[in-house]
């Protein structure tokens, strides 16, 4: 994480001069990411997700300079499932679209930070766990929440940062475990374009 933040920082000073220069005002974004999805399980209960690495494409609208809305797209993402004393017992699908609502600050010149708020829906699928009996709810609702900036490299192009914090449970039945709270912490980096 540390090695990333320096690049990012060290992109930023390299490309400082031009992108002053330039003003981005296109009503459609379009970034793509590569994210690392932070999985935390309940605690107690002891079942938990591998952590995994992930593509990730977003698609914004600004509906003014501050105000836009971003819809966070995926693939189903397969993960590992874990639980404390045992190790993996199986393997389980997501799919996570989010949808947020932005305000962006537009006082720094080519850097731009912003803030969302918004609702999580994941589709659990292909689960297949090595406990006979054992199952989870197909599907969660959830808040997101999120921070990042974009920092401009011309009129179009720009690198982003990017982290969100998703609200997400399922509900297990055949281990006694009950409700599974997961609440990642999706940490990204990438490339956006504006028009």
């Amino acid at each position: 994480m540390k090695k990333t933040l320096l690049a990012v920082a060290a992109l930023c000073a390299l490309t400082s001069g031009a992108a002053m220069a330039q003003q981005q005002d296109g009503k459609w974004q379009v970034r793509v990411r590569a994210v690392n999805v932070d999985l935390k399980s309940a605690g107690s209960n002891g079942l938990s997700v591998k952590d995994k690495t992930i593509p990730e494409l977003d698609i914004s609208y600004y509906f003014t300079p501050n105000f836009a809305a971003e819809l966070i797209l995926t693939y189903p993402q397969k993960h590992d499932v874990r639980l404390k004393g045992v190790g993996k017992i199986g393997t389980v699908k997501e799919l996570p679209p989010t949808l947020l609502a932005q305000y962006h600050f537009t006082n720094f010149g080519a850097f731009k930070p912003y803030v969302g708020a918004g609702i999580n829906y994941t589709r659990f699928s292909s689960v297949k766990l090595d406990v006979p009996g054992a199952k989870i709810k197909n599907n969660s609702w959830g808040g997101a929440l999120q921070v990042g900036f974009d920092y401009a490299l011309d009129k179009n192009w720009s690198i982003n940062f990017d982290v969100k914090k998703v609200y997400m449970d399922t509900k297990e039945t055949g281990l006694g475990l009950g409700k599974v709270k997961l609440d990642p912490l999706l940490v990204g980096v990438g490339v956006g374009y504006r028009f």
